[in-house]
């Protein structure tokens, strides 16, 4: 952000507008426009759930255990209490929800849910009530209809496993920074100091995938969020390696069941 007189401006982060600690209500939401805060959101953890809901561009979840892309329809679920941090795009426009323990019945662990229209719009409703306002018994009966609803939202498989063992998390960084890097596991054990068999053992110990899975999935997870940040499928193809824009998209429609343009049109 520049400032009127021409210096970057410091940009903030949005805990310092918004703590959901605020509110002893069974839910609270609020929208953030991030060209008004910082793009990274360091690790922190709170009492409440949370669900990051993508308005416009693109947020990157990091957990222990995974790294999730809040892709359109879709939402990331972070229980209470775990330890996590968010990257956003530029463009980012998102909507949180926090829900109090035990306000109802959601999954324990950090994954990805579709949320359906209806869904998204109470969402959007409750983020217009002030935080600080007094209870209303249309307010409360609407966060009860929410949190049922979200209850019941299917769970999506768009996630990448991640891990903590130096060898697995070395890898990971290395083709985050770099995707194109199109070196085989042979490549990757010498370049670990382990034997193929030893890597391979281990990458499915860690993730549940085969090298190759992983490393598709890796590819998916990049490609949502290069894409939401309006990136065209020939520049995300190119980024990723493919050979060509129509190798990438057979990738995304057999994972995502569409070509990238429909997914994003939808």
């Amino acid at each position: 952000m520049i400032s009127k007189s021409g210096q970057s401006a410091k940009l903030r982060s949005c805990y310092d507008d918004f703590d959901p600690d605020w509110s002893d209500r069974p839910a609270v939401a609020v929208r953030l426009d991030f060209s008004d805060y910082e793009a990274e959101v360091p690790q922190h953890q709170h009492k409440e759930g949370q669900l990051i809901l993508a308005l416009h561009g693109a947020v990157t979840c990091r957990t222990e255990n995974g790294i999730w892309i809040v892709p359109p329809d879709c939402g990331v679920w972070i229980p209470g209490g775990m330890p996590h941090s968010n990257q956003v795009t530029s463009n980012a426009r998102l909507s949180y929800l926090f829900v109090q323990p035990e306000a109802a019945k959601l999954p324990q662990e950090c994954c990805t849910l579709s949320v359906s229209p209806m869904l998204r719009e109470m969402i959007l409703r409750l983020a217009d009530v002030p935080v600080n306002s007094a209870p209303d018994d249309h307010v409360g009966r609407m966060v009860r209809v929410l949190l049922d609803e979200l209850a019941q939202m299917p769970i999506q498989g768009l996630d990448l496993p991640a891990s903590s063992h130096p060898k697995i998390a070395a890898i990971t960084a290395a083709l985050m920074a770099e995707p194109s890097d199109r070196r085989t596991l042979v490549d990757w054990a010498a370049h670990v100091a382990m034997s193929e068999r030893s890597l391979k053992r281990l990458m499915v110990q860690e993730t549940g995938l085969t090298f190759g899975r992983w490393r598709r999935q890796l590819h998916l997870v990049i490609a949502l969020r290069e894409l939401a940040s309006g990136a065209t499928v020939q520049r995300v193809s190119s980024d990723l390696g493919y050979e060509s824009a129509t190798a990438f998209i057979v990738m995304f429609k057999k994972a995502l069941g569409t070509t990238p343009t429909r997914y994003f049109a939808s």
